[in-house]
């Protein structure tokens, strides 16, 4: 909660890519609050208020885990909601003749993205979805010690540029610095 809070108004690529793996968190320790609250809440060295706080922010994604039926697999709608706000603002800056830097940046990395699509299983799989799930498939390899590419880490740090000036350009969005174009 605490993480999630400060990601979400800092860096929303990072919140993202967190809010993931919570979800998978969730998933490992079977939605079970007694575990989560064992394995992680017990962890933090905050007060008891606060501990109880972050509690109720872990029952409330379980409780949306199992009422948008994510037990298994998929993200919640909150985090697809912000998703889909990124992909409005992505597709907003494309459109603006000021957005000079982004657009060279995701010409740049459309090759990347387009390849990564021919691989996946499902082709209905937004743009933006796929760059962050490369990024979250290479934190995992990382995380396991997996070998990884010269090539995969040429992506992943073009994809990596994309989403992070996207969380620049969304941070602006949410201070009113710009509006969107449809």
């Amino acid at each position: 909660m605490l993480i999630a809070q400060k990601l979400k108004q800092e860096n929303i690529a990072e919140y993202i890519l967190y809010m993931w793996q919570i979800e998978d968190i969730l998933r490992a320790n079977r939605l079970d609050i007694e575990k989560i609250d064992e394995q992680i809440i017990s962890k933090f060295e905050q007060t008891q208020e606060v501990r109880a706080n972050i509690r109720i922010w872990y029952e409330g994604l379980i409780e949306m885990m199992r009422t948008e039926n994510k037990i298994e697999s998929g993200h919640l709608l909150i985090n697809d909601n912000i998703m889909l706000e990124l992909t409005n603002i992505h597709n907003s800056l494309l459109k603006k003749p000021t957005e000079t830097d982004y657009v060279s940046i995701y010409y740049k990395t459309l090759p990347f993205i387009v390849e990564l699509r021919t691989k996946s299983t499902d082709k209905a799989i937004p743009e933006l979805e796929t760059c962050f799930a490369a990024v979250y498939g290479f934190l995992l390899m990382r995380l396991k010690g997996q070998s990884i590419s010269g090539e995969t880490q040429a992506a992943i740090t073009q994809i990596s540029s994309l989403l992070r000036l996207l969380s620049q350009k969304y941070k602006e969005f949410c201070e009113g610095k710009f509006e969107l174009n449809y």
